[in-house]
Parts: C-alpha cells; sequence; structure tokens
C-alpha cells in the first residue's frame, strides 16, 4: 500500500530560525527599554547597571530593602544567586535598536557560542552511546529486558513515566534523557507499539515533572530566592501536583498505547509522518530461546547504569554542570573500551561517528538560544516584562494569577532558560503579587506551570533534540501532545486558585 505524506511542518532548523526572523521583526515593532540590573561582586559590593552607567552599593540587606528586592542577602553570599537580577520599578525606554538581516545571521553564531558547553556535553553523549552499543550489550540488553517484560508493557509504561517525571522534577532532567531514546525506543516498537510511546515516556515525562519541579535547583530554587521567599514554602502542593499530572499522563500515553498496539494505522507517527520502522538499528526479538547475559554484558551494563546515577548524585548534591558531566561520560566511554579490548583506531572511529550523529541536535540547542540573544540585544525583551505586569497587575486576586501563569507559557519562547527567567521577572513579578496580596509561593508555582508546560512544546527549548532522534516531525507530536497541554493548563489553574486562598 503506497502512503501518501500529508503536509509536514518545515525542519526544526528551519522552524527555529524562522522564530529568529520574527524575534527581529519584533525589535522593529515594540517599544525598547531595560530594567537597571543587580549583581554581586565577590560578596563585596552591589552593582546595578543601568543606562546611566554602573554604580556600587554597600553589600548589605539595607541596599536590597532600599531598591525593594525582597532577597536575604544570604542568597547572595551563599551563590545561591549568580545572574544580575532585574530591580522592581527602574524600567527605562531606551533607543530603538532594532536588529536586521545581519544580527539574524550572527544570532545561531552567537547562540551556539553562548550555549557551546551544553553543546559539547551532546557530542560526548553521541561518542559515549556509539561506542556502547559497538559492544553490542545494548542489544544483548535491550532484549533481555524485552523478553522479561513480556507482557508486561503497560505497568512498564507506568513505572517509567514515575521514574523520568521523577527526574525532571528532582533535579530538572532535560538533553542527558537522549541517551535513552535507543534502548526504549527498539524495546516498546518490538512490542507493536510506535516510536512516540517511547518519546512521550522519556521527554514527555522528564517535562511533566518539571511542571512540578519539587526540588529542582535551576527553576523552583533559584525563582523562590528571587522572589524571596523559601523554597520549601508550596513544596507539598507541588508534590501533590507532580502525582496528579504524573499519573494523568500516564494514563493518556497508555490509551494511546492501546490504540496504537490493536491497530498499528491508528498510530500518529503513520498518519502524520508515513513511519513504521525503528529509527534505531536494533532490533529486537522477544520470541525463542529465552536469553541469558554473560558476566561481561552485565558489566558493561553495570557501568552504563552507574554512569547516569553518579550524573544525578552529581547534579543534585555535588553541584556538577555540563563540564563534569562531559567528563563522567568520557570517563565511562574510554573504560567501556578497555572492556571489550576495542583497538584505538575502532575506539576513536566509533566515538566521532556518534559524535557526528548528535550533531544536528547540539546545532538545534545553540540556534534556540540565538532567539533570546536577538530580544536582548534589541532591548525588548524587558519591554514585554514591563508592559505584561502593567496589565496583569489591575486584575483580582484569581485572574491576575492565572494571568501569571500564562504570561510565563509564552514567554518561555524567547526566554528559555528556567534559571534565566527566574531572575530577570520574579523581582517584577514578586513585588506586584505583594500589592494584590497574593503569597509569593503561588507566584513561583505560576512560574513553574507555565514554562513547564510550554515545555512540551516550545521550539527553543529540547523538544527539537529530542523529535531528531526519534525521527518524529514536530506536527505529530502537537497531534499527540495538545490535549494534554490543555489539560496541564487547567489542572495548573485549579492548584492557583486553591493555593491563593489557602493563605
Amino acid at each position: 500500500m503506497q502512503i501518501v505524506k500529508p503536509k509536514s511542518l518545515p525542519n526544526a532548523l528551519t522552524l527555529i530560525m524562522m522564530v529568529i526572523v520574527l524575534a527581529a521583526i519584533s525589535t522593529w515593532l515594540l517599544p525598547s527599554g531595560q530594567y537597571s540590573k543587580l549583581s554581586a561582586e565577590n560578596n563585596q559590593n552591589f552593582l546595578v547597571t543601568s543606562t546611566a552607567g554602573t554604580v556600587s552599593l554597600p553589600f548589605t540587606q539595607h541596599t536590597l530593602d532600599s531598591l525593594d528586592i525582597k532577597i536575604p542577602l544570604q542568597k547572595f553570599s551563599n551563590g545561591d544567586i549568580r545572574k544580575p537580577i532585574s530591580v522592581p520599578g527602574t524600567y527605562k525606554k531606551q533607543k530603538s535598536n532594532p536588529q536586521g538581516f545581519i544580527a539574524m545571521l550572527e544570532a545561531p553564531v552567537k547562540g551556539i557560542i553562548d550555549s557551546i558547553d551544553v553543546a559539547l556535553f551532546v557530542l560526548f553523549i553521541g561518542g559515549f552511546m556509539a561506542v556502547f552499543n559497538k559492544t553490542g550489550s545494548m542489544f544483548k540488553g535491550v532484549r533481555y529486558l524485552a523478553q522479561q517484560m513480556k507482557g508486561k508493557e503497560r505497568k512498564l509504561i507506568v513505572i517509567l513515566v514515575f521514574v523520568f517525571s521523577f527526574f525532571g522534577g528532582s533535579y530538572g532532567m532535560d538533553v542527558e534523557s537522549i541517551v535513552f531514546y535507543p534502548v526504549l525506543v527498539p524495546l516498546f516498537m518490538a512490542e507493536d507499539y510506535d516510536a512516540m510511546v517511547p518519546l512521550a515516556i522519556v521527554f514527555g515525562g522528564c517535562a511533566v515533572g518539571y511542571i512540578a519541579s519539587f526540588t529542582n535547583p535551576f527553576s523552583t530554587i533559584i525563582a523562590s530566592n528571587a522572589a524571596g521567599i523559601n523554597w520549601i514554602d508550596g513544596l507539598y502542593g507541588r508534590l501533590l501536583f507532580f502525582v496528579i499530572a504524573t499519573s494523568m499522563f500516564a494514563w493518556y500515553i497508555l490509551r494511546y498505547a492501546a490504540k496504537v498496539k490493536k491497530d498499528r494505522t491508528a498510530s500518529l507517527v503513520y498518519k502524520i509522518d508515513g513511519i513504521t520502522e525503528s529509527p534505531f538499528e536494533i532490533e529486537v526479538h522477544t520470541e525463542g530461546e529465552r536469553m541469558k547475559l554473560n558476566i561481561k554484558t552485565r558489566l558493561l551494563l553495570l557501568i552504563f547504569v552507574l554512569t547516569f546515577i553518579s550524573m544525578i548524585v552529581g547534579i543534585v548534591f555535588f553541584n556538577w554542570w555540563t563540564t563534569e558531566m562531559a567528563a563522567l561520560f568520557f570517563g565511562s566511554t574510554i573504560l567501556i573500551g578497555i572492556l571489550d579490548r576495542m583497538s584505538e583506531k575502532e575506539f576513536v572511529g566509533e566515538f566521532l561517528k556518534g559524535a557526528e550523529g548528535l550533531l544536528a541536535v547540539a546545532l538545534i540547542i545553540g540556534l534556540a538560544r540565538g532567539v533570546t540573544i536577538v530580544l536582548n540585544d534589541g532591548l525588548v525583551a524587558d519591554s514585554i516584562l514591563f508592559y505584561a505586569s502593567n496589565v496583569v497587575q489591575h486584575f483580582p486576586a484569581v485572574i491576575f494569577i492565572i494571568m501569571v501563569m500564562i504570561f510565563y507559557f509564552f514567554f518561555a519562547i524567547p526566554v528559555s532558560s528556567s534559571s534565566g527567567m527566574a531572575v530577570l521577572t520574579m523581582p517584577i513579578i514578586g513585588a506586584l503579587a505583594i500589592i494584590v496580596n497574593i503569597p509569593g509561593r503561588e507566584i513561583v508555582n505560576a512560574y513553574l506551570f507555565g514554562i513547564g508546560t510550554m515545555f512540551l512544546i516550545s521550539p527553543t527549548g529540547s523538544v527539537f533534540p529530542a523529535l531528531l532522534m526519534v525521527k518524529i516531525s514536530y506536527k505529530a507530536w502537537l497531534k499527540f501532545i495538545t490535549p494534554m497541554i490543555i489539560a496541564l493548563l487547567v489542572l495548573g489553574a485549579i492548584f492557583l486558585i486553591i493555593g491563593i486562598n489557602l493563605k
């Protein structure tokens, strides 16, 4: 039967360039302006940078209070807040600085330079996966798991959704999750599911957990610090949201998976992309003789698992970031090569081939950062914040908190960094919340629910790297996830409305 593909959306790289063009156009249409920015200098003094220049102020709580910044001094001295924060009430219009054709061409390059640490980390993951796959342990491990879970796939889906959601909520698992697709895609496709199921489990699971972010240091803790509250405030509510949202998403995946297993033509990947085969070379057969794993394979699989456990422990307890994580994966790759007795030529060849395979993913991460660069250079990012905050402050508390969530939902496109979003907006939105008598924890929750939900579809987020890994189009993913987006926003609104009434 001939498959007729419907018209699809442009390639991921093309879509991001289109967003950069739109961002550049907005710098010609929107008013220019900036807030003054405050930063700490070696715990000795504060620097306030404005259009008039840079002023040095004493490193005291009195300085913060006089600037209407509701943040304890300790948050700066401990290094909890490292990026410059916006000073409330200091927005000033500036001379327009529209971004032209040259700026649009430079934006992707600047974005890659600005995010080179993450991009290189992705390349090291690619090398790690290629070397590990060469040992054959991946195939054996996936086949063994498939045999063990035969007939228990629905239970496995629920378990994995909660595991990845926990990773997203506890420390903010993001691009590092791409390493799981070569394992899970063949596993689920061998049981007559499509690639959408493992994509939803891994990327969707991380994103849904990210919305709750009950202990995520890169969003909840930084945002709470910037709002001047203890991050523990609201923890139980976020944990409850985590359980409800993850359960709801697991049910949603199970419902879709059951339809696909019953009728492969019900697959959105088949309907929209016309794809029925696995994007990975590993083919899993669960029938036949029961497979056993030898000592060498078990040892290599143990190294694989311990690498990820070490990464999570490093991030949560030792403040690791891309340098340490890349070094960890590189060290594990060398160890795997030694245990498998690879030749030097074979090892280097596989590592480079793996890095090359994820080059497009690394480029997309950098290009997405270019959107923020265009808006910042065009002096309109702060203007969007200023005018949006002026609009929402005139509404009743219930409308205010929902509009704040919606503001963060859309503002997460131009500002893709959760920590950057927090220090840019929390001092401003937090000050407005005091005026309308809304608890600071609900402002943090509105921020989390807004940016976290947009994370599922944002063209400047991690959705395109994930889609590239599993060879699924953005159009197919949008068709799958849109009902869940609406459900999560409604759930977030309910939690916020209840929260502002529990003072």
